[in-house]
């Protein structure tokens, strides 16, 4: 008997141990994007209800009659009725607490980015939607002419609309710029090192943003049905304001590795359910609407 060929026949195949490893980091990668989807959900719904609860908050203070379901806040008031300042406080409360909430989170963010756990990354999520909805929510609502279009209109009282459009097109460009800032707090809120590899890059655009981004707006989608309309859609859409540079900055930003404090990487099922809690509470809430004066 040849030793030599004994020895080499007892050998494993070399390409094993990567197939393994392959496995085990789209395991962990799938496991990423569950918790990154239910932050995303989360952080949306947060976000919206801030902006429509103010919204009818101050409507009611100033009689202005209306009705709220899933598809947002409409008011049932003719164009002769409003005011000026009615104009302004109405549509200017949910900007003004969404951007208060957003800074807000964005600051326990930054205490927190040290420590590991999803509540960093779920802080995270609340301040990128919170940015969207003001900067990103303009363009939208310019485009439909609706929402916060309103406001930079009648601030200025040039009875044009010229004001929200340049502004709106300021706000997206300003939008851009914060998408790119934002990459290297969120490498921050992940706790991989796996995914924070050079080389695994593409797999943390894949699974803890595009992914999340797409069917996160599917399912919030599906949950609006049939009230769903173009503004709320354009609103999905403009998040790619954000993400696709926070992307690209991903791909390049040099995080140290002893700013990584790891953890395994688990489903965080609790969260997952409440997410899709939360999305049934709104249907059931608003889906047949609720009328206010």
């Amino acid at each position: 008997m040849d030793p030599l060929a004994t020895a080499t026949a007892q050998l494993p195949p070399t390409g094993a141990p990567r197939a393994s490893a392959a496995r085990v980091a789209h395991g962990k990668f799938l496991k990423i994007f569950f918790n990154a989807t239910a932050c995303y959900l989360l952080a949306y719904q947060l976000v919206s209800l801030a902006y429509q609860a103010a919204t009818v908050y101050v409507a009611r203070r100033a009689s202005v009659p209306g009705l709220w379901n899933l598809g947002g806040v409409r008011f049932e008031l003719a164009d002769s009725g409003w005011r000026r300042d009615m104009v302004l406080d109405i549509y200017g409360a949910g900007p003004a607490l969404v951007l208060l909430l957003g800074g807000l989170s964005f600051l326990w963010f930054w205490q927190r980015r040290q420590q590991p756990g999803l509540g960093k990354l779920l802080l995270l999520w609340v301040a990128l939607h919170a940015t969207n909805t003001v900067l990103g929510g303009l363009l939208a609502d310019t485009v439909t002419q609706s929402g916060s279009w309103y406001l930079p209109n009648w601030l200025l009282g040039l009875g044009s609309t010229w004001p929200s459009t340049v502004l709106g097109l300021l706000f997206a460009a300003g939008q851009v710029v914060l998408g790119f800032g934002a990459a290297g707090p969120f490498l921050q809120a992940q706790d991989s090192r796996t995914i924070m590899q050079f080389d695994r890059r593409a797999h943390l655009v894949v699974y803890a943003v595009v992914g999340p981004w797409l069917v996160g707006s599917l399912l919030l989608a599906l949950s609006k049905m049939p009230h769903l309309g173009v503004n709320e859609a354009l609103h999905y859409a403009t998040m790619s304001l954000l993400l696709i540079p926070l992307t690209m900055g991903c791909q390049r930003e040099f995080i140290r590795e002893r700013e990584l404090l790891p953890r395994p990487t688990r489903v965080a099922w609790g969260l997952v359910g409440l997410a899709l809690l939360a999305l049934l509470a709104w249907r059931l809430a608003l889906g047949a609407g609720v009328a206010f004066q």
